[in-house]
């Protein structure tokens, strides 16, 4: 049995335990233990993964531990898997969020047992997503994913939390219709060129057998498909919302995590398998991507809830995930990587601050907050460093991200060579969102945390308790090694990048 799959069964059996779970103490027991073997199993992967790949030619870049089970055999779907680089980074970050989740939501009522359920089964879908290489085993995961979403916000958010699960669920759907279309497009009609109907990624990659005309039909199907989970413009309004309206833990899963889905498909999935339409609509796309980017941050600024502005400060991230995929160079697609996991780390952060502020003070309006810093000081040091992380301060992981995108798009060049100029000023306006980003959350820093107290309720409040902490603390330390230590994610991405590039792209991996 290959490892991977200890990813899906591990899940399993902490549904199990959770349905026989009777009491609190057991349903908070099955989920440290699930979670904290989660988190070390991946720990171990990367680990295990880097070694390996050490020992390894430098031009041999096969997908690792990889396992083949046939399902179904008329249609040749197979439970078939295996990781390259970008999903051992997409591993960790998952079971990092579902480990520090768990704490977040340590004190949640009511139907504690109930809750956890459907989160363990949202994060089995996400699991099983990052290690699929059959794209209907990754689909069939990708709806385990989004299921749960619905009844996790309709049952447990806040606000108009029905509206805000309806609104997600309905247009996460509708990119799942997109998707369904394009995978059995794909499949059909990467049959009819090499006489061969299959679902494997890596085998559709190498035969190449679809014609161009058909790409261009079933490129954009796919990409808007995975790019609405991802918040591409102007399918991004179900996010707000169900940001706003979910509990603290599952804004920390969704945002952080289940968002990533949305680039990680595009890129394996839309511009590994349809290159030619890839190469040639990329502009269309990226046209969108700059408007998310630019977009999701003036959005953040005219904000006054702190959820929504971290919200719409994800539009904002994610998009610059999808404009660097579609810059194609080398550089740029590992900022993209690089992004979805320096962003995942921090916007977890930030929803997990939020919630735990929320919970003491019963708001999320700026106007009426002011003066945490005295009150819960370990809390607003937290909400600080989360906030110089977003905007990119050196140390963090913001920073290593987005220097990463910003410096491969600008070099981006056409096919002959020369400067390709749509791209170098869609670069430059991107760049743009780094000055308003900085304003939104200098902003929000200094009127929540340091003016004078806003209610004089608040000066009776406590500071963060010790499972809050403890999420808070692993948070940060994985924010701030990834921006100190960037090194080792970037070379392990890197390499997983090429070998995707080469198809979609060669001439780019000479540039940048």
């Amino acid at each position: 049995m290959s490892i991977l799959t200890l990813f899906v069964i591990i899940p399993v059996l902490m549904l199990a335990g959770l349905w026989i779970a009777r009491n609190l103490n057991q349903v908070r027991g099955v989920m440290v233990v699930g979670s904290t073997l989660l988190l070390a199993l991946s720990v171990y992967l990367t680990i295990d993964f880097i070694h390996l790949r050490q020992t390894m030619p430098a031009d041999q870049y096969p997908m690792l531990y990889t396992a083949c089970h046939t399902w179904f055999a008329p249609l040749n779907i197979c439970y078939n898997i295996g990781v390259d680089g970008i999903s051992v980074v997409m591993l960790l970050l998952s079971s990092i969020i579902v480990f520090t989740g768990t704490f977040a939501s340590w004190q949640l009522k009511p139907m504690t047992k109930e809750y956890f359920l459907w989160f363990t089964l949202l994060s089995t879908g996400v699991y099983g997503f990052f290690i699929s290489i059959d794209m209907f085993t990754m689909f069939m995961f990708y709806e385990v994913a989004l299921i749960p979403m619905y009844l996790l916000i309709g049952v447990w958010g806040s606000g108009a939390k029905e509206y805000a699960a309806m609104k997600l669920t309905l247009m996460l759907m509708g990119g799942s219709a997109l998707l369904i279309i394009g995978i059995v497009g794909i499949y059909f009609f990467n049959g009819n060129g090499s006489g061969e109907y299959t679902f494997d990624i890596l085998r559709i990659a190498q035969l190449h057998a679809i014609p161009v005309g058909i790409q261009k039909i079933f490129f954009p199907l796919l990409f808007i498909g995975f790019g609405v989970l991802g918040a591409l413009f102007p399918f991004h309004t179900w996010s707000p919302d169900g940001h706003a309206s979910a509990p603290t833990a599952v804004s920390m899963l969704h945002a952080g995590v289940l968002m990533k889905l949305g680039g990680y498909g595009c890129f394996r999935i839309a511009m590994f398998l349809l290159p030619d339409a890839a190469t040639e609509l990329a502009w269309i796309f990226i046209i969108l991507t700059t408007i998310s980017v630019v977009y999701g941050a003036l959005s953040a600024c005219v904000q006054t809830d702190l959820k929504y502005i971290n919200a719409y400060s994800s539009v904002s991230h994610c998009g610059l995930v999808l404009f660097a995929l579609l810059m194609m160079t080398q550089v740029s697609c590992t900022g993209a990587v690089l992004q979805m996991l320096s962003h995942g780390l921090m916007t977890a952060l930030f929803f997990a601050l939020i919630g735990m502020i929320y919970g003491r003070t019963h708001t999320r309006d700026v106007r009426k907050l002011g003066g945490l810093m005295k009150i819960m000081p370990f809390l607003s040091v937290g909400y600080v460093l989360a906030g110089l992380a977003n905007l990119g301060l050196p140390g963090f992981s913001g920073f290593v991200a987005e220097m990463t995108i910003f410096v491969g798009s600008f070099g981006a060049k056409m096919a002959d060579g020369s400067v390709d100029i749509m791209r170098r000023t869609a670069t430059i306006i991107a760049c743009a969102s780094i000055v308003v980003t900085a304003v939104y959350i200098l902003r929000v820093v200094g009127k929540i945390l340091f003016q004078k107290v806003a209610d004089p309720h608040y000066e009776e409040l406590t500071d963060a308790t010790w499972d809050e902490r403890l999420a808070v603390a692993c948070l940060i330390f994985c924010v701030a090694g990834l921006g100190l230590f960037p090194l080792w994610a970037s070379n392990v991405i890197s390499d997983a990048v090429g070998p995707i590039l080469n198809v979609v792209t060669p001439q780019t991996l000479a540039v940048l």
